[in-house]
């Protein structure tokens, strides 16, 4: 792949604003096992290698196992993931999936019920920035770490 423009470089204010949102995510209700499985999943989809690599590496790092990072893709299909887990997944998968039908009244009104509110505008913020960083990192051919 050619070498690209790197954004927090040539637009410094832009980076900062992404690092502004990921602030205020640290801030929210949203474990640290779901923001994981989170961002590997939306990276996942959206075939993001730097942020795969990146976010399984820190998943790993925060005690999360081998099996369910490598059965991710397939989370419908095993037990390995508790029923808000299953929630936040299938709430991760439809918002980055937005092309598709975008958040279901079904999978909405679960979050609602399961964490209320303002777990919702947290998930949805957080999903919305992982995709951002995905498309920033595919965009600009972000190389993986060696």
């Amino acid at each position: 792949m050619s070498k690209r423009i790197n954004i927090q470089e040539v637009e410094p204010k832009a980076y900062k604003a992404m690092l502004g949102l990921e602030g205020y995510l640290a801030t929210t209700d949203i474990s640290r096992t779901h923001k994981e499985l989170i961002k590997i999943r939306a990276s996942q989809i959206n075939g993001c290698a730097f942020c795969i690599d990146m976010h399984t590496k820190d998943a790993l790092k925060n005690g999360e196992t081998n099996q369910r990072i490598f059965l991710l893709n397939a989370w419908k299909e095993t037990d390995l993931y508790s029923e808000e887990e299953k929630i936040i997944l299938a709430a991760t998968e439809e918002i980055t999936l937005i092309h598709k039908e975008g958040l279901s009244e079904k999978t909405y009104q679960k979050v609602i019920e399961t964490f209320g509110e303002n777990y919702v505008a947290q998930l949805i913020m957080f999903v919305v920035t992982i995709n951002a960083w995905n498309r920033i990192a595919i965009s600009t051919h972000l190389e993986i770490p060696k």
